[in-house]
């Protein structure tokens, strides 16, 4: 064993997430399902010590991260924590970011390849989670949505970076302006996802896939994903601390507010009361 290494998953006392070591394969799962699996505090914090230790242990060839269930992967972050405790108070919010740049910069710079399993519905930071991962497959009945400019937020911390540089500058306008769902088969056309399969393949497709990257060198592939992490790297560090701290300051907007209600209350944003007056 060497000198820092992995430990047991049993070993964590995971609430959130769930965290399985098998056959050179780490799974790291967002268990909570009831809420669509989106992330709080709680959960980012448990995720970036799955992450490190996933990184740490020398066993372990290939990382997966999906989601509980079959609604969805991941529905970026949850806002009845949002309006609870971040809402109107910026400087907590500023920490909570941190957090959440912490978890993808652990899961990008895991050093290993990391395969998005996408068994449900993909939206907003959910999305990117799944272009910190290196690879995707997604079960071909699921869509994947950014909805920061309909729901008061910014796509600041992954997708305004990545989307252009992943699918092209005009398609990541349509994706980020439009807040449109994105079929499996238009994402897999667009470069978003490597493979759509049928629910019932899913598990065979990410089996087949983390087979193909175990049977590899590991520093050769080490190196590789940390040279094919140059433009993404450029562009998060280029821009992140700006975004961190302008989206703690709008947080105090209207639109935040606006936003955070309607999706709480079951009910479309009220675009138009935040327009000036005729």
């Amino acid at each position: 064993m060497a000198y820092i290494d992995g430990q047991d998953p049993g070993s964590f006392d995971f609430q959130m997430i769930l965290y399985e070591k098998r056959d050179r394969r780490a799974t790291v799962t967002i268990n909570r399902p009831e809420v669509l699996n989106c992330v709080d505090l709680a959960t980012l914090r448990e995720l970036q010590l799955a992450f490190r230790d996933a990184s740490w242990d020398d066993s372990i060839a290939v990382v997966v991260l999906t989601g509980a269930g079959d609604r969805a992967f991941c529905t970026g972050a949850d806002l009845k924590e949002q309006k609870a405790h971040l809402v109107d108070a910026p400087a907590d919010y500023w920490k909570w970011m941190g957090e959440f740049c912490a978890a993808h910069e652990g899961l990008r710079n895991i050093g290993k390849p990391t395969i998005a399993r996408l068994n449900g519905h993909v939206v907003g930071g959910g999305n990117e989670f799944n272009m910190s991962c290196d690879l995707a497959v997604a079960a071909d009945d699921i869509y994947i949505k950014q909805v920061g400019a309909a729901m008061g937020s910014v796509a600041a911390a992954g997708a305004t970076q990545w989307l252009p540089l992943i699918v092209g500058d005009r398609r990541a306008r349509e994706i980020l302006m439009l807040c449109e769902e994105i079929p499996a088969a238009k994402a897999l056309e667009w470069g978003l996802i490597n493979r759509a399969v049928s629910r019932d393949r899913l598990d065979v497709a990410v089996d087949d896939m983390c087979e193909t990257l175990r049977q590899k060198m590991p520093e050769c592939m080490r190196y590789t994903k940390q040279q094919l992490n140059f433009w993404r790297d450029l562009s998060w560090n280029m821009t992140i601390g700006h975004a961190r701290d302008w989206l703690s300051i709008h947080n105090r907007a209207p639109e935040v507010h606006e936003g955070v209600d309607a999706f709480l209350e079951k009910r479309r944003p009220s675009y138009d009361q935040l327009r000036p007056r005729d």
